[in-house]
């Protein structure tokens, strides 16, 4: 895989109302983050493009659904299908966290069977407040085999190695992907995205890989990529 492949991924955020997803991704995708964030209503799109060095480029297709309860059967929605899931709690409210659990679980039953996810404890410039202990998130986060950071929207910790860690693993799920249809004499570069589908449906999920020739397109971490 060289650097005129891009990979096209879909990533969702959820969490409780107030957990700071949409401090996140604004900070990530706009390099701004507000005192204010008004709250997201349904759900809100962001399209970031990381380059990953020689490697190759992912396109992140992001969705940052709404925190609110009345809004949660929209949820599916946008996380069926996704390569990755962001599972933001507030690191100053146990509420939060016990919340983000349930995602968690409604994922594992739900979500697809390759989705990548990651548990993110956000607002750890409150340290003076916080209710939830790094080390209890991080041991329930390796027990079930998510990728775990802990973030401040406000003074950007952590937030773009968040999303470049997981560019990193869709890249190196493609690079699985694409060796299978080598081995199997398939011509990958010469193929289409749609044709890619048709030989490998199974091909990690909420991903697409194209030839962008042809296109034209500090803190604590676990890590878990397998699936």
């Amino acid at each position: 895989m060289g650097t005129n492949t891009v990979i096209q991924a879909k990533l969702v955020l959820l969490g409780d109302l107030g957990a700071g997803k949409t401090s996140i991704v604004v900070r990530f995708a706009r390099g701004l983050y507000y005192e204010c964030q008004e709250s997201t209503i349904g759900a809100a799109f962001f399209s970031q493009v990381l380059s990953l060095g020689d490697a190759a480029a992912v396109k992140l297709d992001i969705w940052d659904t709404a925190g609110q309860e009345r809004y949660h059967s929209l949820a599916p929605m946008y996380y069926r299908g996704a390569a990755a899931a962001i599972v933001v709690f507030d690191v100053t409210s146990t509420d939060s966290y016990m919340r983000a659990k349930r995602w968690v679980d409604e994922l594992q039953r739900q979500g697809n069977p390759h989705l990548v996810m990651a548990l993110v404890g956000n607002k750890v410039d409150l340290e003076e407040r916080r209710q939830v202990g790094a080390q209890e998130a991080m041991d329930y986060a390796e027990a079930n085999g998510l990728f775990f950071t802990e973030t401040s929207a406000k003074t950007a910790q952590n937030v773009s190695e968040l999303f470049y860690e997981l560019g990193k693993c869709f890249v190196s799920a493609s690079v699985l992907w694409i060796s299978l249809l080598r081995s199997h004499g398939n011509p990958v570069y010469a193929l289409p995205a749609e044709r890619l589908m048709k030989l490998k449906p199974n091909r990690p999920a909420g991903m697409i890989l194209h030839d962008r020739q042809r296109s034209g397109v500090g803190g604590r971490w676990r890590f878990c990529c397998s699936g």
